[in-house]
């Protein structure tokens, strides 16, 4: 009855007027929200309450609510809270969905035309690099790889471009991962190396990979950046050429990247 209560007189405010609000859901939802931007993975409910402003026994309703549908899961020996796998089956659907056709696709097509090379849109999500957009050539090799699908966000050429770009501290929290894709698979990482692609990749605004992680095909990428100049993705485009056609792809690859950004709102000044 108290909760019934509660939402029906939330539903008004003093004047009388409907506000269309629940706040036992409002406060789920920034529950989910600051445990996704949260400092750690798993969260003590004290410090979701402190950081909240919940009563400790509404945040630990809400959070055994949320654990009943998967979207929240807890540590019996801890007692800490995480998010839960269910939010895994959301993004995919999302990602599925999701359409970013009215601001990549000019792009990726003049890409895919001018460079006759597969051009892609990746965007990060988890830390991973999934494709969400992408246009064939009309001529050439057509590289196949279906939207949705994810890469490691240190992957090859696009893994390069959005490190690259990162800010120092998260830069060096990536670097310190025990697994490196950069140069593929199980590929040995030289820092000294990383580090000097890195620095390339900032001036000309593009890293590359010219039969690196795969022998049969280059790889050219630039950084996508979103609100506030966070990396958000990378546009990338595949295909057979060669390291003489590296620098005139990868500056039409940063062009497309930055006309992007500023599509998805971004201030481009640290992009070249």
């Amino acid at each position: 009855m108290y909760c019934v209560l509660e939402t029906k007189f939330s539903m008004q405010n003093v004047m009388g007027r409907y506000t269309g609000i629940v706040p036992a859901v409002k406060q789920a939802g920034e529950i989910l929200m600051y445990m996704a931007r949260g400092p750690r993975f798993k969260m003590r409910l004290t410090d979701i309450c402190r950081a909240l402003g919940i009563h400790k026994g509404r945040a630990y309703s809400i959070l055994n609510t949320l654990k009943e549908f998967g979207l929240v899961e807890k540590d019996p020996e801890t007692k800490t809270y995480c998010l839960g796998p269910a939010l895994i089956f959301m993004g995919g659907k999302v990602l599925e969905n999701l359409d970013y056709r009215d601001k990549v696709d000019s792009t990726l097509l003049r890409l895919a035309r001018e460079t006759r090379c597969t051009t892609f849109f990746g965007m990060i999500v988890e830390g991973k690099v999934y494709v969400v957009a992408k246009r064939y050539a009309d001529s050439g090799v057509k590289i196949t790889i279906p939207l949705g699908y994810r890469f490691p966000l240190t992957y090859g050429a696009h893994g390069k471009a959005i490190v690259a770009f990162l800010d120092e501290e998260e830069r060096d929290r990536v670097l310190r991962s025990e697994r490196l894709f950069f140069y593929g698979e199980g590929a040995e990482v030289d820092m000294g190396r990383l580090q000097e692609e890195f620095n390339r990749c900032r001036v000309q605004g593009f890293a590359e990979d010219i039969g690196g992680v795969d022998p049969r095909f280059s790889c050219v990428a630039a950084p996508v950046l979103g609100p506030r100049g966070k990396v958000v993705g990378s546009i990338f485009i595949v295909g057979t050429f060669g390291p003489e056609s590296a620098p005139h792809y990868g500056a039409k690859v940063a062009q497309g990247a930055r006309e992007v950004s500023r599509a998805l709102g971004a201030e481009v000044g640290g992009l070249r």
